[in-house]
């Protein structure tokens, strides 16, 4: 039994970055042009855009490795809800679209559906930061790279 614990509480930690690593990591990686392209259309230079594609990158990448591995995952977590509330208002900006209808085609309306995907995802990056509880926000707080210890089995969970 305790082994299936810890498989789950990795299984749910997997599931919760595997679109970043390694999917739009990889996808970076390989389709590096397309991507400062789409980067270009927030940044008002190339070059700020390039960075922007590196940086994501870095987040992407060593932000999931942290949550997989519990190494200051909280904090890692806290980055990676940032990461997804900001993407998603640079590149999702459904408002400003002219289709947006509720019913029939409408780019508006796919954009503002990735919207929402992309500000649930930094809510559930949230949820990991701070845990379930209303102290969470307290602990994180008063030891932010402390790690959860997610596949401790100690009945004690949060920072140590």
């Amino acid at each position: 039994m305790a082994f299936l614990s810890i498989v789950i509480a990795f299984a749910a930690r997997a599931l919760l970055v595997m679109l970043f690593l390694p999917f739009s990591a990889l996808d970076k990686i390989l389709n590096f042009e397309q991507a400062v392209g789409q980067a270009a259309e927030a940044a008002p230079r190339r070059s700020l855009a390039t960075a922007l594609i590196f940086v994501g990158f870095g987040v992407e990448f060593f932000m999931s490795l942290a949550i997989l591995t519990g190494i200051t995952d909280r904090m890692a977590a806290f980055i990676l809800a940032g990461y997804c509330i900001v993407t998603a208002l640079l590149w999702k900006p459904f408002w400003n679209a002219p289709d947006f209808r509720l019913r029939g085609s409408s780019r508006g309306r796919e954009m503002f559906w990735d919207f929402l995907k992309n500000v649930a995802l930094g809510g559930g990056f949230l949820a990991l930061t701070f845990g379930a509880s209303a102290t969470g926000f307290q602990q994180f707080l008063a030891h932010p790279l402390a790690s959860s210890h997610p596949y401790s089995l100690s009945i004690r969970s949060g920072a140590r």
